[in-house]
C-alpha cells in the first residue's frame, strides 16, 4: 500500500490561506464536487494493516469529471500528523460497483464536500467546505519517489508556512464527524 503523511484542521475563513498558499508556491490544479459513499468494513485477522487503526473503504464520486475511485485506507485517529496507509482504484462503472457495495457490505455514511486542491511538490493540500460540517484544511503528504525523512521534513515546511502550529486539529475522518453530528 502506499503510504501518506497526513493532517487536517478546523478553518475558519480560507481568505488567510491563499496569500500563505502563494507564499509557498503552492499551484491550484482543481476544484471539485465530492461524494464520498463509506461502506461498513471490518479488519481483516493478520492482514498487513497499521496497529490500532480502523479501515475505511470508500467510493469517491467527482461531479465534474465523472471520474470515481473506490479507496481502501487505515489511518489512526490523533490530532497530529499521522500515517496513512492506502489503496485507490479508478472505477468505470460508479453506479454498479455502488449498488454492489451497498448489498454487500452497507453504506456506512455519505460525505459531500467542495475540494480545492493545491499541491505544493509531493503534498496535496486540500480546502474542503464539508456540508453540515464547515471547512477545514487537509494536507497528504505523498512518500512516492522520496525518504520517510524528506516526506516529513517537506510536510512541516507546509505546516509552517501556512501556521498550522495553532489551528485546531481534527483528529478522525470526515465520515466520523458527519455520524458524530447524526
Amino acid at each position: 500500500m502506499a503510504t501518506n503523511l497526513e493532517f487536517k484542521a478546523h478553518c475558519q475563513s480560507f481568505e488567510n490561506l491563499y496569500s500563505r498558499l502563494a507564499d509557498l508556491n503552492a499551484t491550484h490544479r482543481e476544484t471539485v464536487h465530492q461524494t464520498d459513499t463509506y461502506f461498513y468494513v471490518t479488519q481483516v485477522k493478520d492482514a498487513p494493516t497499521l496497529a490500532t487503526c480502523k479501515p475505511r473503504l470508500k467510493l469517491r464520486e467527482i461531479d465534474e469529471t465523472g471520474e470515481a475511485w473506490l479507496i481502501y485506507y487505515e489511518r489512526p485517529n490523533h490530532s497530529e500528523s499521522r500515517y496513512s496507509q492506502y489503496q485507490l482504484s479508478k472505477v468505470s462503472a460508479p453506479s454498479t460497483l455502488k449498488t454492489l457495495l451497498t448489498v454487500a457490505l452497507g453504506v456506512e455514511t455519505i460525505v459531500q464536500k467542495q475540494r480545492e486542491v493545491w499541491m505544493f511538490k509531493n503534498t496535496r493540500i486540500h480546502l474542503d467546505t464539508v456540508a453540515d460540517l464547515g471547512q477545514f484544511i487537509e494536507l497528504e503528504t505523498v512518500f512516492q519517489g522520496q525518504t520517510e525523512f524528506k516526506a516529513a521534513d517537506e510536510h512541516q515546511h507546509v505546516k509552517r508556512t501556512l501556521h498550522l502550529g495553532t489551528a485546531d486539529p481534527v483528529a478522525v475522518s470526515y465520515s466520523d464527524l458527519v455520524m458524530q453530528k447524526s
